[in-house]
């Protein structure tokens, strides 16, 4: 009985360390962005592109006040409610303080300034694949936006996902930072693959997940349900979107789809973000959708 017991102990001890070791969060190294400065206009471009405003700004927010990145909105999943965090300027309540590495761990791992795991609400396993540069162009832009002092309002989470240390068990099982697309791409495809599967994150909404909500990346853009559970997003792989390159063009530009219907509900955002790019990034993103592997 005593040798059992050191045993459990002993297994309890190793187990124990495992978790931790498992679960701890893992930085990007600070040299990363040794040499790289920002630049407030191509960050723009990053900050439309990935969407941001669609989420931070206050709910209700319309023209000049999108970009007043208050946050507050909130976005209901299987997990509990999330809302979104304050990411202006203010040094309090939103990211002043912030260096372009705290943002790029955000962003690219899911870790706060102070080592704490974010839950993936953010989409960080997409905006991993993000390029330095970038990082540093939306940090600039970000900070050159109006602060706002709004404080941030806790997430409605229940146990065990109120515990974020089992975030870092998450991360591990669902760790999805290569390209899913792969393959002899153009340059043209390649750039497409950046904004859709880094930038846009159209990977996050229309694709289906696991029951941990992993992202299911062997049916990528094969539609899913929508978290909040009302509706879902369509399959816009070569299976189901029977559009040409130009059509899916048109449709990122004007909304309008080939038969004459009109985008809504939170697409509406990711049109109106994608009208602002250059006209040569939505072809990318066309060209791309077009090498997408068929999904039923």
């Amino acid at each position: 009985m005593r040798r059992f017991i050191l045993l459990l102990g002993a297994g309890a001890l190793i187990g124990g360390a495992a978790f931790w070791q498992i679960t701890q969060p893992r930085p990007l190294a600070a040299a990363l962005f040794d040499g790289v400065t920002g630049d407030a206009n191509r960050g723009q471009t990053v900050f439309t592109a990935a969407g941001c405003a669609s989420c931070h700004m206050a709910p209700g927010a319309e023209a000049e006040a999108q970009l007043v990145l208050a946050g507050g909105q909130a976005f209901a999943s299987d997990f509990g409610t999330f809302y979104a965090p304050n990411i202006s300027p203010d040094p309090t309540s939103g990211i002043g303080g912030w260096s372009v590495t705290d943002l790029a761990n955000a962003l690219m791992r899911g870790i706060s300034p102070d080592g704490a795991h974010y839950y993936p609400a953010l989409p960080y396993w997409s905006y991993a694949r993000m390029q330095p540069q970038d990082l540093a162009d939306l940090h600039a832009y970000l900070v050159s936006l109006p602060a706002d002092a709004t404080a941030n309002t806790a997430h409605d989470i229940g146990f065990p996902f109120s515990i974020r240390r089992l975030l870092g068990g998450w991360k591990f099982l669902n760790r999805q930072t290569d390209f899913v697309v792969q393959g002899d791409l153009s340059p043209e495809e390649t750039r497409g693959r950046y904004l859709a599967e880094a930038l846009a994150h159209c990977g996050e909404c229309h694709t289906p997940r696991n029951a941990l909500g992993g992202l299911q990346t062997g049916r990528w853009l094969a539609g899913a349900r929508n978290p909040d559970g009302k509706g879902s997003a369509p399959n816009i792989t070569p299976a189901k979107l029977g559009w040409s390159e130009s059509e899916i063009v048109e449709y990122l530009t004007s909304g309008f789809t080939p038969d004459y219907d009109s985008v809504g509900g939170h697409m509406a955002h990711v049109v109106e973000n994608m009208a602002q790019l250059p006209e040569a990034d939505r072809r990318a993103i066309a060209a791309y959708l077009k090498r997408v592997p068929a999904a039923e």
